[in-house]
């Protein structure tokens, strides 16, 4: 999976778009449909926000399908290594979650985490987690690399 030192684009990428699509179909499984926190534009009419979710979840879905396609391409032509997959992987779900939390919760208003008085504690529970992710795929990824 190494060339020239460096890890293949193609696994680099396709483990991070898919992170990006797994964590926008969790985020909306769970907060936007099981729990119903939120829709993921919330400030209209209910069915805007019913509309704004099947964007969300279609454009979920894409970057599934696209980072899933990636990675059967890379797998075709290099051998792959998981843990890295797996760590890039996890830094695109902590990056789609500290952007949700960032942008999308405090920028653009478009909804927050969960309308309560103390939404403070859901933004910085949120955007920490995201960071989690980031850091444990980062190592994840760096640790996978220095070992070949």
């Amino acid at each position: 999976m190494k060339q020239n030192g460096t890890y293949l684009k193609e696994h680099k990428w396709s483990g991070f778009i898919f992170g990006i699509g797994l964590a926008g179909l969790i985020d909306e499984i769970v907060f936007h449909q099981f729990l119903q926190w939120h829709h993921f534009y919330d400030q209209m009419t209910r069915e805007i926000g019913l509309l704004s979710d099947g964007i969300l979840n279609a454009m979920c879905g894409f970057f599934i399908i696209f980072g899933l396609f990636l990675l059967a391409d890379a797998r075709r032509k290099y051998p792959t290594d998981w843990q890295f997959w797996i760590g890039r992987t996890l830094m695109g779900m902590g990056s789609f979650q500290v952007y949700d939390g960032i942008i999308n919760h405090k920028v653009l208003r478009m909804h927050q985490i969960r309308y309560v008085d103390n939404v403070i504690t859901y933004d910085i529970v949120w955007i920490i987690t995201g960071l989690l992710m980031i850091i444990v795929g980062y190592i994840m990824s760096r640790r996978r690399g220095m070992m070949k």
